[in-house]
């Protein structure tokens, strides 16, 4: 596309629309108007560990994620009131995980993702404060890091404006316009607005307003609990941690706090229906702090005795397959999706928007990304996936 005439509407406020605003409008593609239901970063988005590391199971996912480290230290120097917080990412594995990952490590290097294979005493030399397990095994990116959803979100939505972007809050998204087989604009609350492509990026409420334009793809979404300390008595050095045989997450956080997410393997998915559904409506057994606190004390010793100050729930959208979904929607020209990120939305929203603005813009992206292909999917398996009911435990573990 890429005319200064040409228009492009993008659903849901979040960092993957938000970002795809950014590169749209730094592409200088024209017109550029981003719809939400709410405020921007309303959604999971504002509900982010925001952890990051290119450490993960698939060439394209390492490939965008290398690409998301490189933009997300960009934005550190361009954004106002955002810094990427560079303190490695550590994925920590016991005995019997360790195998499956052991296998990705000549991925790694093929990529050209850095990584380092530690010992419990390499890692206990290295952080002090940390006391894992002798069996454990850490995989760490010394490019990983994380970043605070509250700095970045408002950061990015004020450049977004900054570049001439059109944020509507508060107007959701009703349906399609489809004129001759392919995508013409979007009908709101307020009005139609005619566009020469339409971007969703609405995550979990995919589904739900995808269907009227006869679209299904197999997302599910699971719930995430995060959860952060009152402040320390002194900050902890230590890196991002992905720690899977704990079943969740350390980071961490602004004003020499932790930050912790915990999953619940035996709750079942949550389904969204209704295009007006809230994350406030989401909860959580209040057992979690508890089952959290023991689950991680003997690992780091500092959460001993210390409150618990804010808990934030929101949604994580995983594929049938594990991977994200980016890209054209073959059967509605003119209509691209990014959405089913699993836990690591927020490390690939950098990378996510470039691509879709590339795809909007020239049909073309930089690394191949046909493995995220909304065309991917058997029909018949998509709509069986989507007919059963499972559990957080049995959909692909895919973290940050």
């Amino acid at each position: 596309m890429g005319l200064m005439g040409s228009k492009t509407v993008i659903l849901g406020g979040g960092v993957t629309g938000l970002s795809t605003a950014y590169h749209l409008a730094r592409k200088g593609c024209g017109s550029i108007v981003v719809l939400d239901k709410g405020p921007v970063g309303d959604g999971s988005s504002s509900r982010a560990a925001g952890i990051i590391t290119a450490l993960l199971w698939s060439e394209t996912g390492v490939l965008a994620r290398k690409i998301s480290l490189q933009l997300f230290r960009e934005l550190s120097e361009e954004l106002d009131g955002y810094t990427f917080q560079a303190v490695g990412a550590l994925n920590l594995f016991d005995p019997q995980s360790w195998p499956e990952r052991e296998r990705l490590l000549p991925l790694y290097r093929r990529c050209g993702a850095p990584f380092e294979v530690l010992d419990a005493d390499e890692m206990r030399r290295r952080w002090p404060q940390l006391q894992p397990r002798d069996e454990f095994i850490g995989l760490y990116d010394p490019l990983g890091g994380y970043s605070e959803p509250d700095e970045y979100v408002p950061a990015l939505a004020r450049r977004c404006r900054e570049l001439g972007v059109e944020i509507r809050e508060h107007e959701p998204a009703t349906g399609f316009v489809v004129r001759s087989g392919k995508v013409a604009g979007v009908r709101t609350a307020r009005g139609t607005i005619e566009a020469d492509a339409v971007v969703s990026t609405v995550y979990a409420w995919t589904n739900a307003l995808l269907a009227e334009a006869g679209i299904r793809l197999p997302v599910k979404a699971v719930v995430h609990q995060r959860y952060v300390t009152q402040p320390l008595a002194a900050p902890l050095a230590i890196p991002a941690i992905n720690a899977d045989p704990l079943g969740g997450y350390v980071r961490p956080a602004a004003g020499g706090r932790l930050l912790f997410g915990i999953e619940t393997a035996e709750r079942e998915e949550q389904r969204v229906t209704e295009l007006s559904y809230h994350l406030s409506s989401l909860e959580a057994p209040e057992s979690l702090k508890e089952d959290l606190r023991r689950s991680f004390t003997p690992y780091v010793p500092q959460l001993t005795g210390v409150e618990w100050e804010e808990r934030r729930l929101g949604l994580l959208t995983f594929s049938m397959d594990g991977e994200p979904i980016v890209g054209p929607v073959g059967g509605l020209p003119g209509l691209y999706v990014g959405v089913a990120f699993h836990s690591g939305g927020f490390a690939y929203n950098p990378a996510a928007g470039l691509l879709l603005a590339e795809l909007v813009e020239s049909g073309r992206t930089g690394i191949d990304i046909g493995a995220f292909s909304p065309d991917r999917f058997d029909p018949a398996e998509a709509d069986a996936y989507l007919a059963e009911t499972v559990k957080q435990k049995h959909v692909a573990r895919r973290r940050h």
